[in-house]
Order: structure tokens, then C-alpha cells, then sequence
């Protein structure tokens, strides 16, 4: 039976899902789901094959051509698909479900990178890559925002934080596969569609993995008022966790806790305005320190006499803080409170970048640079994989998640213009300085915005009355 009360829709009727599932052990089943999950986010790597792809049809087969609009557009062009599709994937997978919505992206990114690697000319091309960003950018908001209904509060950092360290091995995955065709001696004309359709396969595979292995989220069918069905998958899940443990699941003790229904424009009004806020401010920070750091890296060292190659080089070694700041990030993202996670990882970025700044010689350039990809690692785990995907009421998970991944992505179209802007005028050490005062600007609206979800239930934190 339902109530409503204005604009939000409260269901009397409960088969009290946060509560079963917060008190279940860690298990194989726990295991499972991060499993596939990961794997998913893995192979859906047509970001990270887009550098190795524009080389190719910029220096080999001419498709691109330097000093152009179309070259320019070939970053542009993925951002504003992935802008979109966050922005519009998000209230989809709130109306029809974490797994269905997860399926939906699955085929359209697969299709998308097909296409694209059956692409006749460079604007066929372009027509898929738009479509790739729309269907990578809506399938890591349920991916990353869909998986935290199905692991307890006491450590779902943890969890997630597993996500983000595999699904991070994607760039030097895709980019050392890359290396490994192009030994092979294929025509460049057919090595970059390869490089489209390896994707492809494995994103095929994901996807019968997640229709065969992932269960509609019982929080989700409990918040949508269809309890029979969340209670039917919700005694499956501990039936087969009470098999693999062969222990009776403790008694739950707590009693059931309100599931609202929330309209898409309770994001912008009340309690859930300031997590809007800070949401959006957290992942601006990410998008603009970690892009802009690593487009201009290259560019800082080129100013203080390294040659290409030299820049290169030290660019890859700072890279390997990446896994290592994901790494770091699993092991105490559930023992500091999120706000304090936050500032304390934007203040050391800040530092960091101007600390990188001064350096001039190779090995303080090398160390200095780790420890920023370090520390910057560290947050975008904190802020894509755990943070702002778990701020948000079941029923708004995806639409709010959605909505803050837009922001991030609007920022890092304009953002590279006011780089461009201060690197002209003042030189790359500007630019670090920008980038620090876009740091301290992000800590301070955390610090006075942020909410706290370390430990939280999902139920508890949907709480916005």
C-alpha cells in the first residue's frame, strides 16, 4: 500500500532489504558481485583506446590532420557523449533498474565500438565515438552508483574501492595491447579497428556475465514498491551466502526504515540540493586536476629542456602512482570520514602541484610526480568509485550520480581553455597554480557542504526529511 505526500511517494509495505543486507557477512557472494562488476568496468575501454587511435589516424593513415577543427573535435566530441549520457543514463536506471539499465549501456557501447570499427571515413567515425561516450558515460553512473546497494555500510568504501583499482587498469591494459598488435605488423588501417573490436568482445562477454550472474538490486524493487520481488531475491541471496558460509545469517534486529520514491527534481531543492552541490564540486575537482595534470605534464617537463622522449618516459613512471593511490585508497577508505578524506586529498593535490612545479631535476621530477599521481588517484577513487555514488536515496541513486558526473564533464570542456589561456600568458607553472587554487576552492566547499556516509546504510542516508 502507498501514501502520498506531495511530490513523494512513501511505501507502508516493506520487506526491510537495507537491514538484511547491512548485517550480512562477507562472503563469496560479496565476491561475486564485485567480480563481475569489476570485469565490466575493465574492458569498457573506449576512453582509453582513443590516444592509440588518434596517433594512428593522425600520423599514419592522414584520416586527421594537425592545426584542424575535426582533430580538436576528436576529444570534444567523446566528452560531450559522455556528458550526455551520465546526464540522461542516470534518471533511466532509476526507472527501470540497476541491472536492465546496465544491460541497456552494455549494448549500446558494444554496438557503438563496432560501428566505429567498421567506420568508412573519419565522420562515420565520429557519429560512433559520440554514441561510445554516450554509452560509456551512462554505464559507469550504474556501474560504479548501482553497485553500492548491494554491499553493507560498514564497508562498502572498501568494496567499491576494489572496483575502482581494477577498472583503473584499463588504460596501461588497452594501451600495452595496443603495443602488442602493432608488433604483429597488421596494416595500420585494420590495427586501430582491432583495437575497437577486442572491446567489443570482452564487453560482450560482461554482459552475459551480468544477465546470468547480477540480480536486480533488491533495495531498488523495495524503494520501486514491488516488495514480493525484492523479498524473493533478497531470500536467494542469503539462502545461497548461508550455503557457502554453512552458517545461519544472524537475525535481523532492526526494524524497517521509510523507502521513499523521490521525482527527479528533489535534486535540486531541500537536503538533496547541497549533496547536488558538493557532489558536483567534488568530481569538477577531479576532472580538471587529474586532466589537466596529465595533458600538461608532458608539456611542464618539455618547458625545462627534456626532450620527447625524456618527457614521455618520466610521464609513464609518474603514472605507475595510479594503481598504487587506488591501492592505498581500498585500505583506509572505511577508517577516515568521507569529508575529511576529501579535504585532506584536495589540500595534498594543491601542494603537491606546486611542489611538482619547482622541481628541475630528473629525479626529484620523477619522485615528485609519483607521489601527485598518488595522491590524485586516491581521489578520484574517493570521488567517482565511492563518495558521490553513495550519497544519494535508492530511488534518486542514479539521476543524482548522473547529474554530478555531467557537471564533472561540462567542466573538463571548458576548463582546458582557461589552461590554454594562463599557460600563454604566464607559462606551465601557471598552470599548477591554477589548478591549486581550484583545489583549495573544492576542499573549502566540501569541508562546509560535505555529508558524512562513511558507514551510513543506503536507508539512513536516503533519509532527507
Amino acid at each position: 500500500m502507498r501514501l502520498r505526500k506531495g511530490n513523494i511517494m512513501e511505501t507502508r509495505k516493506s520487506a526491510n532489504i537495507g537491514a538484511r543486507l547491512d548485517r550480512l557477512p562477507n562472503s563469496g557472494w560479496h565476491v561475486k558481485m564485485w567480480l563481475v562488476t569489476a570485469f565490466a568496468l575493465l574492458v569498457c575501454w573506449s576512453n582509453g583506446i582513443g590516444g592509440a587511435v588518434q596517433n594512428i589516424l593522425l600520423n599514419e593513415l592522414h584520416w586527421l590532420e594537425p592545426g584542424t577543427t575535426l582533430l580538436a573535435m576528436w576529444g570534444t566530441t567523446y566528452t560531450a557523449g559522455q556528458l550526455f549520457g551520465a546526464l540522461i543514463g542516470g534518471p533511466i536506471g532509476d526507472k527501470i533498474g540497476r541491472k536492465k539499465s546496465i544491460l541497456l549501456y552494455e549494448i549500446i557501447h558494444i554496438i557503438a565500438m563496432i560501428g566505429g570499427a567498421a567506420a568508412p571515413n573519419v565522420y562515420v567515425l565520429y557519429v560512433f565515438r559520440l554514441a561510445q561516450g554516450f554509452g560509456l558515460g551512462a554505464l559507469l553512473v550504474v556501474l560504479f552508483a548501482g553497485f553500492t546497494e548491494y554491499v553493507p555500510g560498514k564497508n562498502r568504501g572498501v568494496w567499491s574501492s576494489r572496483n575502482s583499482f581494477i577498472g583503473n587498469w584499463a588504460h596501461p591494459l588497452c594501451n600495452g595491447i595496443a603495443l602488442l598488435i602493432v608488433s604483429t605488423g597488421i596494416s595500420y588501417n585494420m590495427n586501430w579497428r582491432v583495437q575497437y573490436m577486442i572491446p567489443s568482445i570482452l564487453s560482450i562477454i560482461a554482459s552475459f556475465l551480468i544477465a546470468k550472474k547480477f540480480p536486480e538490486s533488491p533495495r531498488w524493487l523495495e524503494a520501486q514498491g514491488r516488495v514480493e520481488e525484492a523479498d524473493t531475491i533478497m531470500t536467494r541471496i542469503e539462502k545461497e551466502i548461508e550455503a557457502s558460509t554453512g552458517k545461519k545469517l544472524p537475525e535481523v534486529t532492526e526494524a524497517p526504515k521509510p523507502v521513499k520514491q523521490l521525482p527527479y527534481s528533489a535534486l535540486f531543492k531541500g537536503k538533496l540540493l547541497r549533496r547536488t552541490i558538493v557532489g558536483s564540486l567534488v568530481l569538477i575537482g577531479m576532472n580538471t586536476i587529474q586532466y589537466t595534470l596529465m595533458n600538461w605534464m608532458p608539456s611542464l617537463l618539455r618547458s625545462l629542456g627534456y626532450d620527447t622522449s625524456q618527457s614521455q618516459f618520466m610521464t609513464m613512471f609518474g603514472l605507475f602512482g595510479a594503481p598504487f593511490g587506488i591501492f592505498l585508497a581500498s585500505l583506509y577508505m572505511d577508517k577516515i570520514s568521507r569529508k575529511l578524506t576529501g579535504v585532506l586529498l584536495l589540500l595534498g593535490m594543491a601542494v603537491m602541484g606546486i611542489i611538482t612545479s619547482q622541481q628541475t631535476t630528473m629525479t626529484a621530477l620523477i619522485v615528485t610526480t609519483f607521489i601527485l599521481n598518488t595522491i590524485i588517484y586516491m581521489y578520484v577513487c574517493y570521488a567517482s568509485a565511492v563518495y558521490v555514488p553513495e550519497m544519494w536515496p535508492t530511488s534518486a541513486k542514479m539521476s543524482g550520480s548522473g547529474f554530478c558526473n555531467a557537471m564533472g564533464r561540462v567542466s573538463n570542456i571548458f576548463f582546458p581553455f582557461l589552461v590554454t589561456s594562463v599557460a600563454a600568458s604566464v607559462g606551465s607553472n601557471g598552470v599548477f597554480v591554477l589548478i591549486t587554487i581550484v583545489a583549495v576552492i573544492i576542499a573549502v566547499g566540501v569541508f562546509f557542504f560535505g555529508v558524512e556516509t562513511r558507514g551510513e546504510s543506503v536507508e539512513d542516508i536516503g533519509n532527507v526529511d
